[in-house]
């Protein structure tokens, strides 16, 4: 009996334990079942992102040209070093290794791959790294597992700061950006490691310009070191714009801006703006910004030091100042003054009037308390006489010279396709109820009249302005971009002159109003001497914009040649002093260029700063504008 009941107690232990055994097979092949059939699609795409790697390939973007097929932005090969992650952290030998050779602070390196949220895509390190350090790392391969290095095009610039603020930069992708992007467009070509246009005509035509990127798959070791290539994707390189710019009077204007901020900024200049349009289309010849900056420093990934200098720049080096800077117009206004006096029969062009130095109604005085005597209209535009149109102001009122301002196009946006375009202002009654809720006062009339008061203009403004005196009162959207390609380089989109207006004034006001000009250049105007045997017949206005926070900003306006235009310019100095002398060499400068006009002053490099520095002290307008 007591045998019987042993037996029994043994065979219930088996049969306990043979269950628990039967249970643990069932579970692991439920297990088995589930991690072989119902996920077997999941943990074989980690198996093979394990063993393969997908390596991006950026698209080369598209080529912006000048008018005459010159390449202004183009792409060039560059050795680019990234890092294959396997999963596990950054050996720290292996980072400071890297570190050093890349000149580079380790915890730079780690920080990016930190916040590298792509799986198994290789995370960029460095970009266009030297054929030195590529060889370096290529020697410690064996130290370095999990480097590659590859070839990319790079956005290149080979004029350097050359039309920076219009050229734009590029830039990386952030992490936060390509989250927004995928947000808002889930299909969207843009990826990690993609390069993005971030301002001007790169950020403008991003679309366009960028392409499609490629890519190529890789199998990898345990390591992360590459063995063979399995797929690649070829890259669509980024389609092609052509520009309205002409690369030679773009570098004559960049060389003029040059050479007269190193001669003016030790009395105080900060910048400059120029601007050349031919006057028959709108379309932009040259665009100059200064102070400037190097858009290849972004390309190649710009450095804390780099981006501190820029941005702690207080002259604003990203500001495209032709188009966004706003100043008070000065004398180039009387254009608008005069047109309206004449138009209106406020003045004939004989009236005869007396400058004392100063006006009968209102103490307002010429620079220095000059005094021109009797003028009529043509003198007094051409002199840039203050009292002449101090007493134009008086007999318009701001309400005529406010309309005429409008009808040049003043105080509203020219319609430029770029971004930041800043539409200026017109001085009027209503804007200082509205800015300031006070009176309006006859005096500012006058400071109206001669281009000051609460007016502001745009360097772009007033060469629309001034393409209008010269083509006969059309007023053309100003334009940079002409024509947009397809990838096979056919033309997608031609851009060409927008008529947006007829000035409606009558010719023969408009011929009085550029016979005044004329002789602005001609001898006993404000830019008579330095236009002194030019051989082309120049038509130009000086100005002395006054600036609350500074010195004088300085103009210089003017078309050539006289009877049959081809280009107008428009300087501004920032706190350069009389325009004559600080915007007028950048106007002539570029002119020269543009006509091929040999410079007969230019004896000796010495001779020629001379003569230049004595200019900027002697060349005066007769008032002060």
């Amino acid at each position: 009996m007591l045998e019987s009941l042993y037996k029994r107690k043994k065979t219930s232990r088996f049969d306990v334990l043979f269950y628990i055994v039967m249970g643990i097979f069932v579970i692991l092949g439920l297990r088995l079942f589930a991690m072989q059939v119902l996920e077997g699609g999941y943990y074989q795409a980690k198996a093979e992102g394990n063993r393969l790697r997908v390596v991006p390939m950026t698209a080369a973007r598209g080529v912006m040209y000048d008018r005459n097929g010159q390449i202004l932005v183009g792409s060039r090969p560059a050795y680019t070093i990234s890092i294959m992650p396997n999963g596990k952290p950054l050996d720290e030998d292996e980072l400071a290794k890297l570190a050093k050779l890349l000149n580079k602070k380790p915890e730079d390196i780690q920080k990016k791959v930190n916040d590298y949220k792509h799986g198994y895509e290789p995370i960029r390190i460095a970009n266009d790294i030297s054929m030195d350090v590529v060889t370096s790392i290529e020697e410690h391969r064996h130290e370095l597992p999990g480097v590659s290095i590859d070839v990319e095009p790079l956005r290149y610039y080979p004029y350097e700061t050359m039309a920076a603020q219009l050229f734009g930069y590029v830039g990386e992708v952030s992490e936060e950006e390509l989250a927004e992007i995928k947000a808002q467009n889930p299909n969207t070509t843009v990826g990690a490691g993609s390069i993005l246009g971030r301002a001007g005509l790169e950020k403008l035509y991003d679309s366009v310009l960028r392409g499609i990127d490629g890519g190529k798959q890789l199998e990898v070791d345990a390591s992360g070191r590459p063995v063979a290539e399995v797929d690649r994707k070829h890259t669509v390189p980024g389609s092609n714009i052509h520009l309205t710019i002409d690369v030679n009077v773009q570098k004559a204007a960049e060389e003029a801006v040059k050479k007269q901020l190193d001669i003016l900024r030790s009395s105080g200049a900060t910048g400059a703006a120029v601007v050349a349009l031919d006057p028959n289309t709108g379309a932009v010849l040259a665009m100059v910004s200064a102070p400037e900056f190097n858009p290849n420093w972004f390309a190649k990934g710009i450095t804390n030091t780099q981006w501190n200098q820029l941005n702690n720049d207080k002259n604003h080096p990203f500001e495209n100042k032709v188009i966004a800077g706003e100043y008070p117009p000065g004398s180039p206004f009387k254009i608008v003054t005069g047109t309206a006096a004449l138009d209106l029969k406020k003045v004939t062009p004989d009236e005869m009037i007396f400058d004392s130095g100063k006006h009968w109604l209102i103490d307002k005085r010429n620079a220095e308390g000059e005094a021109l005597g009797w003028l009529n209209f043509n003198q007094a535009l051409a002199k840039s006489d203050n009292v002449y149109f101090y007493e134009m102001g008086n007999r318009l009122g701001i309400e005529n010279i406010d309309l005429y301002a409008r009808y040049f196009g003043l105080g509203e946006k020219t319609g430029i396709n770029l971004v930041g375009e800043a539409a200026g202002n017109v001085a009027s009654p209503e804007y200082k109820r509205k800015v300031f809720d006070q009176d309006w006062y006859l005096g500012e009339t006058f400071d109206a009249a001669i281009g000051q008061s609460f007016h502001l203009a745009t360097p772009l403004q007033m060469a629309v302005l001034l393409s209008q005196v010269a083509n006969g009162g059309i007023r053309y959207q100003p334009y940079v971009v002409s024509r947009v390609d397809n990838p096979d380089g056919t033309p997608a989109e031609i851009f060409g002159p927008k008529n947006l207006g007829v000035l409606p004034v009558p010719k023969n006001i408009m011929d009085l109003i550029r016979e005044g000009l004329r002789d602005v250049t001609n001898e006993g105007g404000t830019a008579g001497a330095l236009f002194k045997g030019f051989p082309i017949a120049v038509a130009g206005k000086t100005g002395t914009a006054e600036n609350a926070h500074g010195r004088d900003h300085g103009w210089f306006v003017a078309y050539a040649p006289y009877d049959k235009p081809q280009i107008v310019v428009v300087a501004l100095v920032e706190q350069g002093g009389f325009g004559a002398g600080s915007a007028g060499p950048i106007v002539r400068d570029i002119l020269s260029a543009y006509f091929k006009v040999p410079d007969a002053t230019k004896k000796t490099t010495d001779t020629k700063k001379s003569n230049t520095k004595n200019n900027q002290q002697n060349i005066k307008p007769s008032v002060k504008e």
